[in-house]
């Protein structure tokens, strides 16, 4: 069967162990390692694996050993409690094999998992598990986390008391870490507020945040922004060397100055503004986004969007002009022009 996102976050948080097993598949493979790790985790407990409840097996070995997965479902442990036999990288090459041992599986018998990258809709290992009237397949997508998977971190973390501006702050890092960095970011938030009754506020997450992987463009956005002309030029240059063209920072440029010129046209004004963006402001900018709307006003804004427009259709249709160059030049005129009173 298959089973959507939503019903598969409550599942790997409470898995069914009468399941004959479950097939995880996607493109990341960081987001399919950390969905296997949380379903065998909550089947067999902290202590399933030191008490060898657990088997993991290669898909590639099946092809050498055939029984060997059979075998892994069939034996009992010393230690009693549910157990797991983990098929990691399995492709459809090893369908048949699995198909055996689904068809084999019995009550009391270990649960199958099965992780893979990439399925066809039509492949024969998805086909395997979607039909089968006892068993799960999961898509992994590219997706951010919902809130649902956000609480179901903080709790592992031990955090239960967090503000709603907390939560949105955690929210947009979701969006801009990987799965594994943001949950080893909410772990080391649970360690930060050890001890501490308190609930957790934007400051503390802005603590145990990570450097933004952005930060050499934000850090140009800002000085731009916020009239510092003379710290264009060397960030230009690292950014250039990084490999950023000319029309993917004008187009960055652009957003940041439409993010500000909403944000100042609101009628509850730029702090309430920011808040109203979509897709959210990254909380670390968010109060420097307000004193820019506030510092530049409407029609500042308005004339540097002009300025942007007409160097964005320059760049696409230059052939051989220092196009760099003229980014660096228009970048300075809006940090001037921001910078006068």
């Amino acid at each position: 069967m298959k089973l959507a996102t939503r019903d598969a976050t409550k599942y790997f948080a409470k898995p069914d162990p009468s399941r004959t097993g479950v097939l995880i598949f996607g493109t990341d493979a960081m987001r399919v390692a950390l969905k296997r790790q949380e379903l065998i985790a909550n089947l067999i407990g902290p202590q399933g694996e030191e008490e060898m409840r657990l088997t993991r097996i290669a898909a590639g070995d099946l092809r050498k050993d055939p029984a060997m997965l059979s075998d892994a479902i069939k034996s009992q442990g010393f230690f009693p409690g549910p157990r797991v036999a983990f098929v990691e990288d399995a492709t459809d090459t090893a369908a048949g094999v699995i198909t055996a041992a689904l068809e084999d599986w019995q009550d009391g018998d270990a649960q199958l998992v099965v992780t893979a990258g990439n399925l066809k809709p039509r492949g024969a290992l998805r086909q395997l598990f979607e039909t089968h009237p006892n068993a799960y397949a999961v898509g992994i997508y590219d997706d951010p986390p919902t809130r649902d998977e956000i609480d179901a971190d903080l709790k592992r973390a031990g955090v239960s008391d967090i503000s709603t501006e907390a939560m949105a702050d955690l929210t947009g890092l979701s969006r801009d870490l990987d799965p594994g960095d943001f949950r080893q970011t909410v772990e080391k938030l649970g360690l930060y507020k050890l001890g501490d009754p308190t609930p957790v506020t934007p400051d503390d997450v802005q603590a145990v945040a990570p450097t933004s992987t952005e930060a050499g463009m934000d850090e140009l956005l800002h000085a731009t922004a916020e009239g510092r002309s003379g710290e264009i030029g060397p960030v230009l240059a690292r950014l250039q060397a990084q490999g950023v063209d000319p029309v993917g920072l004008c187009i960055n440029t652009t957003r940041h100055f439409r993010a500000l010129h909403a944000a100042c046209a609101d009628p509850a004004g730029p702090a309430q503004g920011i808040n109203r963006l979509r897709p959210p402001v990254h909380f670390k900018s968010r109060d420097r986004m307000v004193r820019q709307a506030q510092q530049w006003g409407i029609r500042r804004l308005e004339q540097a969007l002009e300025i942007l427009v007409e160097t964005d259709l320059t760049l696409r249709s230059a052939q051989k002009a220092p196009v760099m160059a003229l980014m660096e030049r228009t970048l300075i005129r809006l940090a001037m022009l921001g910078g006068r009173r």
